[in-house]
């Protein structure tokens, strides 16, 4: 596996010059683009870290067309990912004078990575720049009527049901060409050579992936435990993001052979070596899900997923993402959740063809390079409805 080369964390060539508190990596390659005048764009995010949405827009700016477009990356806050995208040799940018970086690079898209509410302080300077299109994907499918929110010309939806549920909560017409849904991208292609090709579906071990934020566990995800240690001896439950309140749990119910903590892990490679020790993945969030990175990552490395809904107007793609009997199963309480794993570990043909399943669904809805050319055809399109000449 330690021979796979991905392009998340391959290094290409690269100086860094230091403007300030301005970080700009610049690429030895971007110094000769095969277009004299390719189309700039900067991509923003109020972080670098290693959470989903960092992470979607590194494999957009890692995807796009270099024979068309530049891309560049800004933030006020710098993380473990920064490195990562430098290390594909975009443009990074971290510095609290987003004006002052506009000023520098002259975008002409701005494509914003936000939860979808107003925030003035960051669409005001895009504004004052008259920066000619600016795009938003929007994670949560929150409304943002302000003043401010009126720079954006086409808000993506990172689901389906985010898009839906926006319509009718806002009463809004959510069509194109201002609202669509585009599906985050995966890199499909990796995850699916990456994964192991004689998985054991028999094996009793499960997996779950999350940030150690409560926001992103359930009870459910802890109260399955002591039952699935008690009647299947040999039961494995692999944790990524274990926060205090698992591992009292895992101390005060005597699980500590049965729950292996892992430490947070960076790149696709790391990922996927992860998901190769285990034979389902365990998804539980109340909060829910307005994609699921994780999921379709599991997915694509054909594995079944078993997650819950969501009630009310919480994120619910989760069970967008995972089709009950087809790609995984979805539980509503502890002992139908119980059951799902049971069922999937005593029928590994069954689990095998759920997870074939998930990753052709994957390599259909998700796939990077897919994705990214239907953004860059959104892009295209307003470069063409604007004038704008490159």
């Amino acid at each position: 596996m330690s021979a796979i080369r991905h392009p998340l964390s391959e290094a290409g060539f690269f100086y860094k010059q230091v403007i300030g508190d301005i970080y700009n990596i610049r690429c030895l390659c971007h110094l000769s683009p095969m277009f004299d005048s390719p189309v700039r764009v900067l991509h923003i995010a109020n972080s670098l870290g290693l959470g989903g949405t960092e992470k979607v827009m590194q494999l957009f700016v890692a995807s796009l067309d270099k024979t068309r477009f530049l891309p560049a990356v800004y933030s006020p806050k710098s993380g473990e990912r920064a490195s990562l995208i430098r290390d594909l040799g975009i443009d990074t940018y971290i510095s609290t004078d987003l004006l002052g970086v506009l000023g520098r690079f002259q975008p002409h898209i701005v494509h914003v990575h936000r939860a979808g509410w107003a925030e003035p302080g960051l669409l005001n300077p895009i504004k004052l720049a008259q920066i000619p299109i600016v795009i938003e994907t929007n994670i949560f499918g929150h409304h943002d009527p302000s003043p401010s929110g009126a720079v954006i010309d086409r808000t993506l939806f990172v689901s389906n049901f985010c898009l839906n549920r926006f319509a009718k909560t806002n009463g809004i017409d959510a069509r194109t060409p201002r609202y669509s849904a585009l599906y985050n991208p995966v890199d499909t292609d990796f995850f699916k050579i990456a994964a192991s090709p004689d998985r054991d579906f028999s094996k009793p071990v499960a997996g779950r992936i999350s940030r150690a934020d409560p926001g992103k566990w359930s009870r459910l995800a802890l109260s399955i435990l002591p039952i699935l240690a008690r009647d299947i001896p040999n039961f494995k439950y692999h944790v990524i993001g274990g926060i205090p309140e698992a591992h009292d749990f895992v101390r005060t119910h005597n699980l500590s052979k049965t729950v292996i903590f892992h430490d947070p892990v960076k790149t696709d490679l790391e990922i996927a070596e992860f998901l190769d020790n285990v034979s389902v993945l365990a998804h539980a969030n109340d909060t829910g899900e307005s994609f699921g990175m994780v999921i379709a990552e599991a997915m694509a490395c054909g594995l079944p997923v078993v997650t819950h809904p969501c009630q009310g107007l919480k994120d619910n793609a989760q069970v967008e993402l995972v089709d009950h009997g087809t790609t995984g199963l979805v539980a509503s309480s502890t002992n139908e959740y119980v059951d799902a794993l049971k069922y999937l570990f005593t029928h590994p043909d069954e689990a095998k063809s759920m997870g074939q399943a998930g990753q052709r669904k994957a390599a259909h809805l998700y796939r990077m390079q897919a994705v990214t050319k239907k953004l860059e055809t959104i892009y295209n399109k307003f470069i063409d409805l604007k004038g704008i000449t490159i």
